[in-house]
């Protein structure tokens, strides 16, 4: 990691010099630094060092149909990843985020309109054969995680809600049929505005094919446990709704059937990541985190064929 940083600086910053676009110069920002990705801007380009043990086949798949899909994903500045220091590397132009300090421009609509048209595209016309989509892997790797975290008091009832899923949901077997195409790794942080005032889709590494409900089963799940409005989902599931999305009915009935259990599996995900935090940080648990893991004890005392996860 010591040589990757500045070799990845050096990169983005020799990309966006040779750019048309002028390069206002202004110093590098680390955008991310972790172990699964190292991320670096520098003008109008960024720069992402993927994790270690990438699979280069399938992100090349990926890239391919990220450039096919530029109405939906943001396209890649080239369709070929480039080794540094053991890493794979991407380049792609800079946008500009979701702002976390608005919640009220949150653009859900947007990133539901996009959700839709990315799951209504016949893998059969895909420039590349996809992968599975890596949600139900990220989701057992966060569970891995914890347990090799250590002990602590909130993790039996995330085992517990963890041990009501179907296979698939855990990584241990193939997704239901039909499998379309699904980015994978939905929320907020994965829309960037491009210059020209588009919203689009950004982070292809988890982008295949599975079950199109993993895509909303983020903010379904955030509703569910409290920590997204009522309006916001609505919002959020309306705009889905009109743009014709095949991961819930259209005509207006019940959407939990579909979304119950990949928005446990996120709920079991994101309480996992949350305990595993706390243990390496040697803190309790925050009062989301909290929430989190008390829907997590709720789903594990009630099975998902009897009752939907959201409590409200």
């Amino acid at each position: 990691m010591t040589a990757l940083l500045p070799a990845l600086t050096a990169k983005v910053r020799a990309t966006a010099h040779r750019t048309p676009r002028a390069c206002a110069c202004t110093p590098e920002a680390v955008l991310a630094d972790r172990d699964d990705a190292t991320v670096v801007r520098h003008g109008g380009i960024v720069a992402k060092a993927h994790a270690p043990g990438t699979d280069p086949t399938g992100l090349a798949a990926r890239l391919k149909v990220a450039a096919a899909l530029h109405g939906t994903l943001l396209p890649p500045l080239g369709e070929a990843a480039v080794a540094l220091h053991g890493r794979l590397v991407t380049l792609w132009e800079a946008g500009t985020p979701v702002d976390r300090d608005d919640p009220d421009a949150a653009p859900w609509e947007a990133a539901a309109t996009l959700l839709a048209r990315l799951h209504a595209t016949s893998p059969a016309e895909l420039p590349r054969a996809l992968p599975d989509m890596r949600g139900p892997a990220k989701a057992a790797r966060a569970m891995a995680r914890m347990r090799a975290a250590g002990p602590h008091p909130a993790a039996a009832p995330v085992e517990g809600a963890w041990a009501t899923l179907p296979a698939w949901a855990r990584a241990e077997a193939p997704a239901p049929l039909p499998k379309l195409l699904c980015h994978g790794d939905l929320h907020l942080g994965q829309l960037v505005r491009t210059a020209e005032g588009r919203w689009l889709l950004i982070d292809v590494d988890d982008l295949g094919l599975g079950d199109p409900a993993w895509d909303l089963a983020r903010p379904a799940a955030w509703y569910a446990c409290g920590l997204l409005a009522p309006q916001e989902w609505t919002r959020f599931l309306t705009a889905y709704r009109a743009a014709r999305g095949p991961a819930v009915p259209a005509d207006g009935t019940d959407p939990w059937p579909a979304l119950d259990t990949p928005a446990r599996a996120l709920t079991a995900q994101t309480a996992a990541l949350a305990v595993a935090k706390s243990v390496k940080e040697n803190r309790p648990l925050d009062e989301i985190e909290l929430a989190v893991v008390d829907a997590c004890d709720r789903m594990g005392a009630v099975p998902p064929e009897l009752a939907p996860i959201t409590t409200k």
